[in-house]
């Protein structure tokens, strides 16, 4: 079983949700790398996530 390389979400919404939590900062600081961020914050940024991917699927585009 091949394991897949390269995200499901692009980097722009990364960080444009990173932002939206206010952790877009810290993020920023260490070159791109979310290790730092607290593991409720990346449960935070998931959840949005499928948010919106749940409203697109839906056409439902209000978060823009």
């Amino acid at each position: 079983m091949s394991r897949r390389r390269g995200g499901v979400m692009s980097e722009r919404l990364k960080y444009e949700l990173a932002d939206e939590l206010g952790v877009g900062n810290v993020v920023r600081r260490d070159g791109g790398y979310f290790g730092n961020v607290s593991s409720k914050n990346c449960g935070n940024l998931v959840r949005l996530a499928i948010e919106r991917a749940e409203q697109t699927m839906a056409g439902n585009n209000s978060w823009k």
